[in-house]
């Protein structure tokens, strides 16, 4: 047997025994509960808020993610269906009843409602989606649920170790890109924390505490260290209940500050991932049996699944790299944004004037955006190149359909963090006629006065 050979051979064994050895669930059934509740809640309160209305009963159509946009509402009100039959699923993850069914169809659902529109978009409305995928191959119904209460077979106390990874590496990746995405000058100055405290000045008590110049340096280096930071003190168990702690707060200040809905208090809930087994399952499920085996299952499937992860986080880990790779500045350009972590990072207003001009006859029309779009429409459509151009291809379409080729100009002039409105678009350049390259610059963006970050 070569040296090689036995090489490969001792690395295989080790990494089966790293991923494939068997550990208590009692961190991964807890979760379950919590984001089963979180879910339940997201959906029947986006319906309570008024949310489902405004982003997708009250626009005659969304903008979805450029390819999906076959991916329209349900008329009338059909989304508010929608959003309680995603409930009801949310419920039935909670209770693991019918899980891994559940679990798929929220899935599906979410993923749908997140390329639906944009209008509204939030980076956790992603984490959530890719939540709900990763949690769809874990075996998180085993224990505290009706599934394993009716069928014995399922029925364990214990689970694989990479069940637990896959969570704690996609927490890493997040808060870690997070943490670099704040390195820019408008951070690293506290300008960008006071812009958004700026807007809390009418906060009841602490309205006023938040315009201090003080918090806001403390905002900007406190959110710098506590990314970069959080997953290494709860991995550490010296300093895992400090770093609970701190997480605790910062996460509850996000939430009575930005009022961010279920994404805080799913934050916290990550830590279970972190604590001992033997503290959770004592302190939460003192019925439940501890794991303490320590068996070593290899699955029939592991070389699909070592695949199948190893993809995944492999574009995990570049797609928040590729706005370094097209020119401009991503905070200028809006290229490379989504999908990348960049999480209030900046305050963008903007002006469009927008035109057609019937290519036969020269006629130009002005388009009144202010009463076509919904508000959030309009006020994201100035900054966002792409809803820019996805708006031209509907105008084009639309003036084919009754017969005239048109041409669809955009005067654009947008203010990043408050600095003076500088001209954002090419007005010469005809958007219905250009092509949109997901991963290239688009040239009838003019150039930015600001550094690249």
């Amino acid at each position: 047997m070569t040296k090689l050979l036995q090489e490969t051979i001792f690395k295989n064994i080790m990494l089966n025994k790293y991923l494939f050895k068997q550990i208590d669930n009692s961190g991964l059934i807890l979760f379950r509960v919590v984001f089963g509740l979180l879910i339940t809640l997201e959906a029947f309160g986006a319906i309570a808020t008024g949310w489902v209305h405004d982003v997708f009963i009250e626009p005659e159509f969304t903008f979805s993610f450029i390819g999906f946009e076959w991916l329209q509402p349900l008329p009338g009100n059909g989304m508010y269906f929608y959003f309680a039959l995603m409930g009801i699923f949310g419920f039935l993850v909670m209770i693991g009843y019918t899980y891994r069914f559940s679990i798929i169809c929220y899935t599906i659902m979410w993923t749908g409602v997140y390329l639906m529109q944009k209008s509204a978009y939030n980076n956790h409305y992603y984490l959530l989606a890719l939540l709900l995928f990763l949690m769809s191959f874990l075996p998180a119904h085993r224990w505290l649920s009706v599934d394993a209460l009716t069928n014995s077979k399922i029925k364990s106390s214990s689970m694989s170790r990479w069940c637990a990874l896959v969570i704690i590496l996609q927490i890493w990746i997040v808060y870690t890109y997070a943490s670099i995405a704040k390195l820019y000058p408008d951070w690293l100055d506290a300008s960008m924390a006071k812009i958004l405290m700026s807007s809390k000045a009418d906060y009841w008590i602490i309205g006023g505490f938040l315009q201090q110049d003080w918090v806001h340096w403390s905002i900007a280096y406190t959110g710098i260290l506590f990314d970069l930071l959080i997953v290494p003190l709860l991995l550490w168990k010296h300093t895992r209940m400090f770093g609970f702690i701190i997480s605790i707060f910062f996460h509850l200040f996000n939430s009575i500050v930005f009022q961010i809905g279920i994404f805080p208090y799913m934050s916290i809930a990550f830590a279970l991932f972190f604590f001992t087994p033997k503290i959770l399952q004592h302190r939460f499920l003192p019925k439940k049996e501890f794991y303490t085996k320590g068996e070593f299952l290899v699955p029939t499937y592991k070389k699909p699944l070592l695949i199948l992860f190893s993809m995944y986080f492999l574009v995990q880990i570049a797609l928040p790299l590729r706005h370094w790779a097209i020119e401009d500045t991503v905070l200028w350009t809006e290229e490379g944004h989504r999908l990348s972590w960049r999480m209030m990072l900046r305050s963008k207003s903007g002006s469009a004037r927008v035109h057609v001009v019937d290519k036969k006859t020269c006629e130009t029309t002005r388009i009144d955006i202010y009463n076509l779009l919904s508000k959030k429409q309009y006020q994201s459509l100035p900054t966002h190149p792409d809803f820019m151009w996805q708006y031209a291809q509907r105008l084009k379409k639309q003036y084919a359909a009754i017969g005239k080729d048109v041409a669809v100009y955009f005067d654009v002039k947008v203010s990043v963090n408050r600095r003076p409105l500088q001209q954002f678009t090419n007005p010469n350049v005809d958007l219905a006629a250009e092509k949109w390259h997901p991963f290239k610059h688009h040239n009838w963006i003019l150039p930015s006065n600001f550094a690249k970050e």
